[in-house]
């Protein structure tokens, strides 16, 4: 598990503190810029807030408040264990959840790594107490006996893993962009219908010829149809079904899907061991959406999408639309990303344990279908987003892998610093220019 040259010491000899945060409930306000952080805040070495994270008065805050700089390590230890996070100054208060290791000086970052492994994060496990809800101790971690590598060993290490992560997160940043920009078209096209018109100018804003709908209240261009989600000239339902596969496949829940990024480290199955409800293997041009409620989860198989078709098991957490015609997919995706879509979706959700919306409450989901060749032009506007956005999925799945490979081999030895610099070196590609 580590380096047979590195002394070991407990934990809490390199940290001047190791503690957790409030057992209790604080008071909660909407009004504040003061976030109450849990075990489930921290993720991929960042404080994630969203929407559900609750927030508390600066009163609150100093009745409870915990040094931290920019050497702490903050750790899930309650529920999912061993997720981390560091400390950028965020106007943050600890739930009893969420540890933080005031470590001494900036090793906070190898060891960020080093919990990552899978023996250590075993350890985690093994130790915590609960037969539902597991909690890990602080005395279990304040005990814990960690190598002490030399500077330049951490150094080295920390250098290689965090410049694999930091292309990781701008691929993602990217694709971020990249949605956004597809989003906007989106709106500009089948929202206002501003798509360009026979001479390329704005259609609705140019004077386009719009008549009223009934069904939904409003005008849309003159020609164009509405049908809805369940029977309508653009897409099908994907019905519930298997084939047989060989080998092992990734299983995704919708918890597996995160601002429409992937857990490529989900469950693996398979044919064999599937679960009953993994059941729909996704399939070329199509788009799924997460049916829960309050789930905004999305992913697009396209034409140039192979990787999903082959590797990937969705449990039916998931809807799938079969576009009958390739160039739907990036209107289809649009459609189902599309925040009107969302709050019908909920509207029509229902459900005694989980509220989710069932195929044929899609029937009551209205879905505009553009005139004539309007698709064709929006796919060959929009076709080169998407496929950048698919490059840089394949990119991260492939520089995860390695990351992964390289973690254990550079904390037991087996691998050099030199030695993966070196392998870095040798697999560095040109990469495309952002936005060709």
């Amino acid at each position: 598990m580590a380096n047979k040259k590195w002394n070991k010491i407990p934990l809490k000899k390199l940290c001047s503190r190791i503690g957790d945060g409030l057992h209790g409930t604080p008071e909660y306000v909407f009004d504040s810029e003061i976030y109450f952080i849990n075990g489930n805040n921290l993720k991929n070495g960042r404080i994630e807030i969203t929407s559900d994270t609750k927030r508390v008065t600066a009163s609150e805050l100093s009745k409870n408040f915990i040094p931290l700089n920019e050497n702490s390590l903050l750790l899930s230890i309650n529920g999912t264990l061993g997720s981390m996070a560091f400390y950028n100054g965020e106007k943050v208060m600890l739930g009893k959840s969420a540890a933080y290791l005031n470590f001494n000086s900036n090793i906070n970052q190898f060891y960020y790594y080093y919990f990552q492994l899978k023996g250590v994060q075993e350890y985690f496990y093994n130790v915590a107490t609960g037969s539902t809800i597991k909690n890990l101790s602080l005395k279990s971690i304040q005990d814990f006996e960690v190598p002490v590598p030399e500077e330049s060993d951490r150094n080295g290490i920390v250098r290689i893993l965090k410049s694999l992560d930091a292309k990781i997160e701008l691929n993602n940043k990217i694709n971020r962009e990249l949605e956004s920009m597809a989003k906007t078209l989106y709106d500009y096209w089948f929202v206002q219908f501003d798509f360009p018109d026979a001479n390329g100018k704005p259609y609705k804003s140019s004077g386009g010829k719009m008549v009223y709908n009934a069904e939904l209240k409003r005008e849309i261009p003159e020609g164009w149809e509405v049908g809805n989600l369940k029977n309508n000239s653009l897409t099908d339902l994907i019905k519930p079904k298997i084939d047989f596969f060989e080998g092992e496949k990734t299983y995704l829940a919708t918890a597996d899907v995160v601002n429409n990024e992937i857990n490529f480290d989900a469950d693996k199955i398979t044919f064999e061991n599937r679960e009953s409800r993994a059941n729909m293997q996704p399939i070329k041009n199509s788009v799924w959406f997460a049916k829960m409620k309050n789930s905004k989860k999305v992913l697009c198989v396209g034409e140039y999408s192979n990787y999903y078709l082959l590797n990937f098991i969705l449990s039916t957490g998931f809807a799938g639309l079969k576009c009958k015609e390739k160039h739907f997919v990036e209107y289809i995706w649009g459609f189902v990303n599309n925040d009107d879509f969302e709050k019908i979706k909920d509207r029509l959700s229902n459900g005694a344990t989980q509220e989710a919306i069932n195929n044929d409450s899609m029937a009551y989901i209205p879905l505009i279908v553009p005139k004539g060749n309007i698709l064709k032009k929006y796919h060959k506007m929009t076709i080169k987003i998407f496929k950048k956005i698919y490059l840089n999925k394949i990119e991260n799945q492939q520089l995860t892998e390695l990351r992964d490979w390289l973690l254990p081999m550079l904390m037991n030895g087996q691998v050099t610093v030199k030695e993966a610099e070196e392998k870095l070196s040798m697999a560095a590609e040109p990469s495309e220019k952002y936005g060709n």
